[in-house]
């Protein structure tokens, strides 16, 4: 397999994750952020502050994006204009109308667009898609309750603001899981939804608290808020035609019987 050039585009909290994994399946030749101390932070490779000049004076195969929502689109459109290839942190953008901008873009591409929703790929996760793959599915709940207060949407400027997240639990925190849902039991044609700021209204202009009840084709009902106490682990209980299985984060549980899984889908250590 060819050895990768890449870069990042913003080398922030998750920017550094990313450049530590381009560090470590590839080659890394270029970091960009505005900050300059942030930047300063980053390996011993090429740095800028202009997202333009780095794409036009590097030979890319791939540029990671990991800069705050509101600037993906431009920056997934910019690089697939010049046929490289863009693995672009969750949201993909935050309109309808920047959708059918990149979709353009995509197609009129040679480079290929990537969102990281990571989260399918997780052991338990892969384990579950393909031990329902053959089996009738009826519906799911899924709930997340976590904790984001004052001091996370001052970390950011564009953190908590319609303008520049675009939205809230939803678009965020809690958008991997709506995700995996979708993935398992399917793309709903119907929704009923309410959004709210229930305990951050003083601090946000987006919802910190959602509740989605989808059907037709796709049948679940979905829960994410920000205002609990502490973070809780993600639950997701899927009912089959003659079972339930809930998904923990290194393992199942099917009709009460709990099934480790690491590393293979097919791994397990059983017990109540």
């Amino acid at each position: 397999m060819k050895d990768l050039r890449t870069a990042t585009v913003g080398h922030g909290v998750i920017g550094k994750l990313h450049t530590k994994i381009q560090e470590s399946r590839g080659t890394l030749v270029a970091v960009c952020d505005i900050n300059e101390e942030t930047l300063a932070t980053a390996p011993d490779v090429k740095k800028y502050t202009d997202y333009i000049t780095m794409l036009e004076s590097e030979e890319l195969d791939v540029v990671h994006i990991c800069t705050p929502h509101y600037l993906h689109c431009e920056m997934i459109v910019e690089a697939l204009k010049r046929n490289i290839n863009v693995l672009c942190e969750k949201p993909m953008c935050i309109s309808h109308a920047e959708i059918e901008r990149i979709l353009q873009a995509e197609k009129e591409s040679a480079a290929i667009l990537g969102i990281c929703l990571q989260n399918r790929y997780n052991p338990a996760n892969v384990f579950v898609k393909e031990y329902i793959k053959d089996k009738k599915t009826v519906s799911g709940v899924a709930h997340v309750s976590w904790h984001r207060d004052e001091k996370y949407f001052g970390s950011g400027a564009w953190r908590g603001k319609k303008a520049t997240e675009g939205g809230g639990v939803l678009i965020n925190q809690a958008l991997h899981t709506l995700d995996l849902m979708q993935w398992f039991l399917g793309m709903p044609k119907e929704l009923c939804a309410q959004i709210s700021t229930l305990s951050l209204g003083d601090i946000i202009e987006t919802e910190d608290t959602a509740t989605l009840i989808c059907s037709g084709g796709s049948e679940f009902v979905f829960y994410a808020t920000l205002a609990s106490a502490v973070d809780a682990p993600v639950e997701i209980s899927l009912k089959l035609e003659n079972e339930w299985l809930n998904i923990r984060q290194n393992g199942i549980v099917i009709n009460g019987e709990y099934q480790k899984v690491d590393k293979k889908p097919t791994s397990s250590d059983r017990k109540e």
